[in-house]
């Protein structure tokens, strides 16, 4: 064969720079994300980095999940959530450059976002079934969400997403406005740990994860395009521990300071014609099923 026909069979093979790690975990929930301030991949889209189960570890003990499919965070702003169900257990660390790259690999830093679960490792990553639509609300179903021990759920923009005093978290969500505004007008992100939120997803996108007994911490939502000249984001939320927050400007993460799972948002899309959005407030939620009216004091009479 001749040198010109073999160079086109040649040059689809590019010998990358990269590298392995193994990281050993103990049992708990991890998320590893990249060091503050790596520069952004180039058009070959490296720098970056794999997270993966190493070769030996049993399946089942350890999940890692990404916003790809497969593992990839990039080179600056991608995370993992890594879920150990029976530690010390091995992960994969894999970095790839350009070849050539004269500088250093993607830094990683890894934080612990939960102990040890007493969830099986045979339900991880397996979703609960959806309800039916029989037994959603009769509104349009604006929110979806998955939610702890109850699955898939739906609800209008307007009215709770979960139920708050609940104690079960929510998962992932996705929100696709129908009558207020169009759907590609807003966008969201959920709160993954201290500091540090998931990419922006469009409208109608899920956020979060499904089924692997990973909660969000929290979320953000904004408008944009000709909505966010013509309405503003209400946003209010309760968490696993009790605290309450909001109503408030969505476009400021809502988080517990205690980093509690969310268990229950309400958004509204308002008219910027409407009121004003109320001052923010951080306070415990009651916890009672019911409450009841304060008795009525007697008043003293004059004899």
């Amino acid at each position: 064969m001749s040198k010109t026909a073999e160079a086109p069979t040649q040059n689809r093979v590019i010998d990358l720079k990269s590298g392995a790690h193994m990281m050993v975990l103990d049992a708990g929930v991890f998320c590893i994300f990249h060091a503050a301030g790596q520069p952004d991949p180039g058009p070959a889209g490296l720098p970056g980095v794999r997270i993966s189960r190493a070769p030996g570890t049993p399946p089942g003990i350890v999940t890692v999940s990404t916003f790809e499919e497969d593992g990839w965070i990039g080179g600056a702003n991608g995370a993992a959530l890594v879920r150990i169900t029976r530690g010390p257990a091995a992960v994969l660390v894999t970095t790839y450059q350009e070849p050539g790259s004269q500088h250093d690999a993607p830094k990683l830093q890894v934080a612990q976002l939960a102990g040890p679960t007493s969830v099986s490792p045979a339900s991880v990553a397996v979703a609960q079934p959806a309800q039916k639509s029989a037994d959603l609300p009769t509104g349009p179903a604006e929110i979806s969400a998955h939610v702890q021990r109850v699955g898939d759920v739906a609800a209008p923009i307007g009215e709770w997403m979960g139920t708050p005093g609940s104690q079960s978290w929510i998962e992932g969500f996705a929100i696709a406005p129908k009558n207020s505004i169009p759907a590609s007008d807003i966008e969201y992100q959920a709160v993954l740990g201290k500091g540090w939120l998931s990419p922006w997803s469009e409208g109608g996108q899920y956020c979060g994860s499904r089924g692997m007994a990973l909660p969000i911490l929290g979320l953000r939502v904004r408008l944009k395009g000709a909505s966010a000249e013509t309405h503003h984001i209400r946003l209010s939320s309760t968490f696993t521990d009790g605290s309450r927050l909001g109503p408030l400007d969505g476009t400021d993460a809502l988080e517990a300071e205690s980093l509690a799972p969310l268990e229950a948002f309400l958004l509204e899309i308002i008219p910027n014609d409407a009121a004003a959005v109320p001052a923010a407030k951080s306070e415990k939620a009651p916890r009672a099923k019911s409450t009841k009216a304060p008795a009525k004091r007697k008043s003293a009479s004059a004899d």
